[in-house]
């Protein structure tokens, strides 16, 4: 057909049945039609090659296009970064220049010289309660601190994320987020005494004026208007954490009249510090008092510790910092009778707490790695954390990481159809190897590595049972799957952790009623076909060769059965039994290993052989009594007692339902006497 036609079926009236009844008509003769059929098949193939190609680079350009618009979102959530970044900037410098009218929203409205503290704390709470939207807490008992507004900045990259408001209390830390219309929204509260302050260093503008606050959901960076406003937040953190020490007196009640000191204290000598030759040449009396005044002063370095601690957590410094406060605790506890020795050792305590809520934070802060990688980046803070004592805490936080790591990798195996029972078994003997090498010294913890192995078998047995263990799941599956938990389980052994007997139990009521559902189906399958009760024939020698192959690799030799070039003495329907019925007991054998499923297990095997050796010929058809027989007998002497081997062989027990069946089989029922008709027993 020539080429310039085609534009033909591109027209808008275009029929089909008018065209070929023209083309019918303009033919002449079977030949020529046929080669017009050709033509028109040749056109549809070019056409249709012509839109696979159309498509394909329609295809190709739309995975380009997906491309650009991947880069154009990447540089517009850059550019909406950069913007969110501009607008802060301006609301910073718009807050500065407005800092001397709006700095404090309390002191403006609530404090007033001419009424007592306890009337300004209740009006200032009073006050932040009306202006706090959607805070339902209490702040009656609570003893407001300080507040302020500050700019919340990114973790990661110190980008400013939103401007927040803080109200510290004596208890609690009240968040709150400045909305458009300079209303406070509130967004969550944290206990003091939970909470760690740092100190972050200045880097070239990049987070200046900025704190740390570890709290319960993790580390929280704020950005401060100035460097006086920083140190006044420091300082209020940590009046807020002292309220916590039980030493300290009621924040509402006014402490005593300050006392005349009672040790000799120096702080107003300007004179140089004497050397050991000028002491020596002192009166006894001025050699007293120089020698009380130098045992009076602290060491320089115990002075510029707490900054020197703070500033090596702030550098993730941790073994520096860990070292720096044991030598601090350890100089205390030896001489703790020099000027400010109860300040130094509040904020070392401090400081300690503020480390071991970092180590904890750098600890959980693996949940999204693989288990392997959890592992190795937890050796540092657990290592560190064993050392401050804190090896209870450190346990629970490692066994959780663990568990979202676990449970993460289970998913993605069961979505990439990999081997979830090793995997789940090699990650649990990994966690208890870098468990026990961590809390080696710690017995203690080893209950809680116990219970976490518990909890995850339950689970881990809960997601089998629903994606591999379901309803009608076929036997020979069951088994690959329990035996697939069995072995990796028993492998703990060698690390000391025996999880067998508890796996069992978890999956036993599950594979009850998966064996019940199997014996009812397959018994059932018995005898559904029609069987002509004649010698199988197999057609050809090949395939004869391939079915006596086939079952060689069963244990089972039909050799000496074979009649002929191509027959097997013995219904098609017996040789298909002996292989279903071996399948079925390697099957069942792998699930009797559980010693609580071999009676359920043997049973149905038992059934299964009693129902196909119960069948029997249909009296319509005129089958060979002897040939019958023949397949019964060679079902109880022969394929009975490969079965039972097999049986023993994989699960390791002698099966004993079995080897009854067996025996109750073999044993022929006596003929009766034959009668003459010439004897009775009337008398």
């Amino acid at each position: 057909m020539p080429e310039a036609n085609t534009a033909m079926f591109e027209k808008d009236n275009f029929n089909a049945e008018k065209y070929v009844k023209n083309l019918v008509q303009d033919c002449v003769g079977g030949p020529e039609l046929l080669q017009t059929k050709q033509k028109i098949q040749g056109l549809s193939d070019t056409v249709s090659s012509t839109l696979k190609k159309h498509v394909y680079q329609n295809y190709m350009q739309f995975i380009e296009t997906a491309k650009e618009i991947s880069h154009l979102e990447s540089e517009m959530y850059q550019l909406s970064h950069i913007l969110i970044e501009q607008r802060n900037l301006l609301t910073t410098l718009r807050d500065e220049s407005l800092l001397d009218e709006q700095k404090n929203i309390i002191e403006e409205q609530s404090l007033d010289p001419n009424v007592n503290e306890e009337q300004q704390n209740r009006k200032a709470i009073q006050l932040i309660k009306e202006s706090l939207l959607g805070y339902n807490g209490n702040l009656d008992d609570k003893f407001f601190i300080h507040e302020s507004g500050l700019i919340e900045l990114d973790s990661n990259d110190y980008r400013p994320i939103c401007r927040i408001h803080l109200f510290l209390f004596n208890e609690v830390l009240v968040l709150a987020k400045v909305k458009h219309d300079k209303k406070l929204e509130f967004l969550t509260e944290y206990e003091t005494k939970k909470i760690a302050v740092i100190n972050i260093k200045d880097l070239d503008g990049v987070n200046k004026n900025a704190i740390n606050v570890i709290t319960s959901d993790g580390a929280r960076i704020f950005q401060c208007i100035n460097a006086s406003t920083k140190q006044e937040w420091i300082d209020k953190f940590e009046q807020a954490i002292k309220f916590h020490q039980p030493t300290k007196p009621n924040p509402r009640k006014k402490g005593q009249a300050p006392q005349p000191p009672t040790s000799l204290k120096f702080e107003t000598v300007v004179t140089p510090k004497p050397t050991d030759n000028e002491l020596l040449a002192l009166s006894p009396t001025a050699s007293e008092v120089g020698r009380v005044m130098v045992e009076n002063l602290p060491p320089d370095w115990l002075v510029t510790a707490p900054e020197e601690i703070q500033a090596e957590i702030a550098q993730r410094h941790f073994e520096d910092s860990l070292a720096l406060l044991q030598r601090c605790e350890e100089h205390l506890a030896r001489d703790s009778s020099f000027r400010g020795a109860t300040e130094i050792g509040e904020k070392v305590r401090t400081l300690k707490s503020s480390l071991a809520s970092v180590l904890m934070h750098e600890l959980s802060s693996s949940q999204s790695r693989s288990l392997q990688a959890a592992l190795r980046s937890s050796r540092r803070p657990l290592r560190l954390l064993v050392e401050m004592e804190k090896s209870r805490e450190a346990c629970g936080i490692l066994l959780r990481v663990c568990t979202s790591a676990i449970r993460t990798s289970q998913r993605q195996a069961r979505r990439n159809n990999l081997a979830v029972s090793e995997l789940f078994f090699c990650d649990v003997a990994l966690v208890a190897s870098e468990f026990l090498r961590a809390f080696s010294t710690k017995a203690a913890c080893t209950s809680a590595l116990i219970v976490w192995c518990n909890m995850e078998l339950q689970h881990f047995a809960s997601q089998l049972i629903k994606h591999y263990l379901t309803k009608d799941t076929q036997l020979e599956t069951v088994a690959k799957v329990v035996e697939g938990v069995r072995e990796p389980c028993l492998k703990l052994r060698e690390i000391g952790l025996d999880l067998s007997y508890h796996m069992e139990g978890l999956l036993r009521s599950t594979l009850e009623q998966l064996l019940d559902e199997a014996r009812y189906r397959l018994v059932d399958s018995i005898g559904r076909t029609e069987d002509p009760w004649q010698p199988y024939n197999l057609q050809t020698k090949t395939g004869l060769r391939a079915l006596l192959k086939e079952f060689d690799t069963l244990g089972i030799d039909f050799r000496a059965y074979v009649t002929g070039d191509t027959w097997i003495n013995l219904t098609q329907a017996t040789v298909g039994f002996c292989r279903h019925l071996i399948q079925t007991t390697e099957s069942c054998a792998f699930l009797a290993k559980y010693d609580s499923l071999q009676r359920d297990a043997e049973t149905l095997i038992r059934e299964l052989f009693l129902s196909q050796h119960s069948t029997k010929p249909p009296n319509s058809l005129n089958a060979d009594i002897k040939f019958v027989a023949k397949n019964k007998t060679y079902m109880v002497e022969v394929l009975l007692p490969i079965a039972m081997n097999r049986f023993e062989r994989i699960a390791g027990k002698k099966p004993e339902l079995l080897a009854e069946l067996q025996v109750q089989l073999r044993t022929v029922p006596p003929k009766p006497k034959p009668r003459s008709v010439y004897q009775t027993d009337v008398l």
